[in-house]
Order: C-alpha cells, then sequence, then structure tokens
C-alpha cells in the first residue's frame, strides 16, 4: 500500500521507524522528475538524520563521462536512463547493504565540470541510513531492476510542474547555458526524461507532497 508524507518531520520520522523494524543499515530512495527538488529533500533529510550517521549518495555519480557519450554519440542525451553506468550503481548499492563492516567509497558528480571524481565519498562502517536520489530508481528494465532491489523503500517526490520547470531552467542558466539553450534543454531532452520517470510513479511505496 502506498502512503503519503507531506512534511519533513514526518519523513524522518518515517526513516527511523524503518531503521528500527528492519534493525540493519538501510537505503531510502527518492525519486522524481528533472528540477522536482530531490537534492534538497534529500539534504534536509541527512540534516535531520545526523545522529545516525546518514550518507547522501546519489545516481548522478555514475554518470558516463563526458568522452564516453561523445564516443557513443549520446552527448545530446546526457541525463537520459542510457546515459548512466547502472551496473555499477547496482552494484555500489549490492555492496553498500552487504559490507557494514568496512567502508564503501562511491563517486561524486560535480555539475560545474558535468563529470564525476570516483571514490570521493565514503559510508563509513558506522553509517546505518543512506538516502540515494535520482530519476531512474523505479525502472524495471535496463538493469535499473537491479537498484530497486536493494531499497528498502523507494519514495516519489511530487513537484508543482511550473515551480520545477522554473528550476531546471535557472540550474542550466548557473552551469553555463544561455537563456535560450537553457529552455530548450529543460523543456525538450529534461522533459523527455520527466515524461519517463512519471510512468514509474506507481511503483513507489510512499509519495512525498511538500
Amino acid at each position: 500500500m502506498t502512503i503519503e508524507i507531506n512534511s519533513i518531520s514526518e519523513a524522518v520520522n518515517r526513516i527511523r521507524h524503518l531503521l528500527e523494524v528492519n534493525n540493519k543499515r538501510i537505503i531510502v530512495g527518492i525519486v522524481g522528475k528533472p528540477g522536482a527538488g530531490k537534492s534538497t529533500f534529500a539534504a534536509e533529510l541527512i540534516k535531520n538524520l545526523t545522529d545516525l550517521n546518514p550518507k547522501l549518495v546519489p545516481m548522478d555519480g555514475y554518470h558516463l563521462s563526458n568522452r564516453q557519450l561523445k564516443q557513443l554519440n549520446l552527448e545530446d542525451k546526457k541525463g537520459a536512463s542510457n546515459t548512466f553506468d547502472v551496473f555499477g550503481f547496482a552494484n555500489l548499492l549490492q555492496r553498500i547493504n552487504r559490507e557494514i563492516s568496512t567502508d564503501v567509497y562511491y563517486p561524486v558528480f560535480y555539475r560545474e565540470i558535468e563529470e564525476s571524481y570516483s571514490a570521493d565519498a565514503v559510508v563509513t562502517k558506522d553509517t546505518k541510513i543512506v538516502i540515494t536520489e535520482g530519476n531512474y530508481l523505479l525502472v524495471n528494465e535496463g538493469g535499473w531492476e537491479r537498484v530497486g532491489k536493494e531499497l528498502i523503500e523507494t519514495w516519489y517526490l511530487k513537484a508543482d510542474e511550473d515551480l520545477r520547470m522554473e528550476r531546471l531552467i535557472k540550474r542550466h542558466k548557473e552551469f553555463g547555458k544561455d537563456q535560450k539553450a537553457a529552455e530548450s534543454w529543460a523543456k525538450g531532452s529534461d522533459e523527455i526524461n520527466a515524461k519517463i520517470v512519471e510512468s514509474t510513479a506507481s511503483r513507489a511505496n510512499v509519495i512525498v507532497k511538500i
């Protein structure tokens, strides 16, 4: 049964409950369309769970490099589901679930350079909660189904569509695109991806409306 969450406090209480009833390290996935506010929401959760040494492990660390995208002729598709190393990401989550007595390093994506640094952050053996966020955590094909199997729950973040588009365009401008290019990418490639994400919402355990 899908439940609904309407505040950060409800979200934090839900995570604490999940940890209590499972009595092990857990990974919660946050899904939403591009610009839905996933990173902001995940960061707020982390801030409210500091006593459990939480870690944020975004899907974005597994973007294919710009060099690989060029070789695959996918430069104009960056952000689509087939422009990630999904098997690498799934393997990371599997390690986080199973290697609880050792540190697990993972890559971090930096928008200012549009690339990831490998082994740039770490889930330590003291970490009880891992939050991962990304567009395609609920996709059930192309290797993404392996990701879903590693998550204790997956939450779908709903957002006002006008605000979401405004955020996207602003983000693209902040990282180098002019107004026309930012709008074109947000309403083109991003919107194609958003439709795919929206089609997976019914598989979520939790719908978040905040």
